[in-house]
């Protein structure tokens, strides 16, 4: 009995594999990376590199900002409910993780359209919350989480913000203007973290390490009762250590 022919493999598409290559590339590198370096990783001819590049940025899969390559909306669009479920899932892991190590509530916030948004916190009975007694979103000026993500913007970007919500004073302790707040930013280094002592609520300190991916501001923070304020400055370095052992991992849930 003839064995019926059977039918020939599926061609796989070459410039498709490639152009997925690139953006699982693109995907490992948080901070962006220039098409040189991108061609070497994924060891296409730099021509070729070049061309997909072009073609993953005009359709929104990727994004170029100064000369280095970011994942784009259309990546993200991507992400079916499940995936980002478990984006979330993988930030609240990793909040609890430090929670429980450095002893202090943690929290997850970033700068989104415009506003300072607390996206997730993990704590305990043991280190509970600061309560939100005035909207965070108003109030970035006070908490070090809204200080963090400003010092992340530029100026014009920080004025906007400060129109819509100007300073006000919450406690004795509150920066007292606008002009003294811009200043203050100013002199924030880079990747430093930032501290605030009773500014936003008596009796609660607070620490946030920044974290910049591409154009995206984000923080994680965490905050301490007052009598504790001597551990503030080494829990958030210790936070930080922690979250540069994790920020490859985490890159990609940002845009929660």
């Amino acid at each position: 009995m003839a064995v019926p022919p059977q039918p020939a493999p599926a061609t796989l598409i070459g410039s498709v594999q490639r152009a997925m290559r690139l953006l699982e590339t693109v995907a490992a590198h948080p901070y962006g990376a220039p098409a040189k370096q991108l061609a070497r990783a994924t060891g296409l001819a730099l021509p070729t590199t070049y061309h997909l590049l072009r073609t993953l940025v005009h359709e929104g899969y990727l994004r170029r900002d100064k000369g280095l390559f970011f994942l784009g909306d259309a990546a993200e669009r991507l992400s079916s409910s499940g995936a980002q479920e478990k984006r979330r899932g993988r930030v609240a892991d990793a909040l609890a993780q430090w929670r429980d190590s450095i002893g202090a509530p943690t929290y997850y916030a970033m700068y989104r359209d415009g506003e300072v948004e607390v996206l997730c916190v993990a704590d305990s009975r043991e280190s509970p919350a600061a309560e939100e007694w005035a909207d965070f979103r108003e109030t970035g000026h006070a908490h070090a989480i809204g200080q963090c993500l400003l010092s992340q913007l530029d100026e014009d970007a920080r004025r906007e913000y400060l129109a819509r919500y100007p300073v006000q004073p919450l406690t004795p302790y509150t920066v007292r203007d606008g002009d003294a707040l811009l200043r203050r930013l100013a002199r924030v280094r880079r990747m430093e973290p930032v501290t605030e002592r009773q500014e936003y609520a008596l009796g609660t300190v607070c620490a946030a390490v920044p974290i910049t991916v591409g154009t995206t501001a984000a923080t994680v923070a965490i905050s301490l009762p007052a009598h504790q304020a001597d551990r503030l400055l080494p829990a958030a370095q210790r936070l930080q250590a922690e979250i540069g052992r994790h920020l490859g991992s985490l890159a990609l849930s940002i845009s929660i």
